[in-house]
């Protein structure tokens, strides 16, 4: 298996780095752009738009550019560098995505070519408090009356929920299984918050709410949920991974640069240890992170659902350990400067976690993976 990227891939991480690292490199920017609301920047989003990053997963037709999950991956990662706080993963990778598998043409069309061009946010209300990391939907329902579908119900957290213009949103059919739906976001109740990175969630009310039927009315979509889950979970893996390359790369930097007793910390061999154990988790997420993106773009290519979604699940399980690992190294060998909020370390950190639970935690996906060990007779261990 071929892990190298092309010509054309590796231009595409230098537009990128040259993009988000002019407006984030310098951390102190980041900062200011998660302070207030929407917790992104706004003409950050519309550059990225200008560079057709913002369509880069979408058919043509549908007016995108029509790449695949290793040009995605090449983003998340660079983004994940400087964590960026645009809703690339949410609105693009998710939101929309399950817009592109599930909508008509028309609604491809429309949600679509308006996200690629910068003029729209997508959220996905998916999430319900006390339930999470599911494919299918409970709390909120759909009602129909004739022609016309309304929804009741809560969800929360919804990414970036409060700031976006369309929500995509998840419910229960009257007939059974999980539908998704159209709403204006300015129809729904929405309290935004803080979460515990910088960027933004929000808690969303539907109270009778009209909505329109993404896809065919009525129909059953878990299947379709499930699928755009595990690709978010693979193109989050590679955000993360970004992160961690950062985390490493600047407690590095720190080792050689910071004096103690009159030499620089590097000098300590313990030290140098602690930072050689960053970079072998680094190298073993990097590897999975890769596998998992190129199994992404070949059981995609065949329908493969069930190898996908395992894969999802190895990638995230791994990345989420070498993520708290590189992530408390990173801390503790920064010392206390690592637990103040005007350094980078720490809401890397913090970035770090909030990507973990994303999607589902370590321990969740290893119970998934155990759970999928069957079929094997049981073994006499004295026999």
């Amino acid at each position: 298996m071929d892990f190298s990227y092309d010509d054309e891939q590796d231009a595409l991480r230098e537009a990128v780095r040259g993009l988000v690292g002019k407006a984030y490199s310098d951390f102190e920017k980041r900062r200011q752009a998660v302070e207030d609301d929407p917790g992104f920047d706004e003409a950050q989003w519309q550059r990225m738009a200008e560079m057709g990053l913002l369509g880069l997963p979408f058919a043509e037709d549908d007016g995108g550019v029509g790449a695949g999950p290793v040009e995605i991956g090449i983003v998340c990662q660079e983004l994940g560098r400087v964590i960026a706080p645009e809703p690339y993963l949410t609105s693009v990778v998710y939101a929309g995505g399950l817009v592109s598998a599930v909508g008509t043409a028309e609604q491809r069309q429309e949600v679509l070519g308006a996200l690629s061009a910068g003029e729209s946010v997508l959220a996905f209300a998916h999430d319900e408090p006390g339930r999470t990391w599911s494919a299918t939907a409970e709390a909120v329902t759909a009602t129909q009356d004739g022609d016309a579908w309304t929804l009741s119900g809560v969800k929360e957290p919804v990414p970036h929920g409060a700031r976006a213009d369309v929500l995509v949103v998840s419910a229960a059919l009257p007939a059974g299984g999980t539908g998704l739906f159209l709403v204006a976001g300015g129809d729904a109740e929405r309290t935004g918050y803080a979460a515990y990175d910088g960027t933004r969630a929000a808690r969303v009310a539907f109270d009778g709410t009209t909505a329109t039927p993404l896809g065919e009315p009525g129909l059953d979509v878990t299947a379709s949920i499930a699928t755009v889950q595990a690709i978010t979970r693979v193109m989050a893996a590679n955000q993360a991974l970004g992160a961690m390359q950062f985390c490493l790369r600047a407690t590095t930097e720190y080792l050689k640069s910071r004096k103690q007793f009159g030499v620089p910390l590097n000098t300590f061999q313990a030290l140098n240890f602690r930072a050689a154990d960053m970079y072998v988790s680094q190298e073993l997420a990097q590897s999975i992170v890769d596998w998992a993106t190129m199994v992404v773009e070949q059981a995609g290519s065949r329908g493969d659902q069930e190898a996908l979604i395992d894969a999802a699940r190895r990638a995230s399980l791994q990345v989420s350990r070498s993520s708290r690992h590189i992530g408390q190294e990173a801390i503790q060998l920064h010392g206390g400067i690592a637990m103040t909020a005007e350094y980078s370390v720490g809401n890397v950190v913090a970035h770090l976690t909030v990507l973990d639970h994303l999607l589902g935690d370590g321990t969740h996906h290893l119970s998934e993976l155990a759970g999928a060990v069957t079929g094997h007779a049981d073994i006499d261990p004295l026999g």
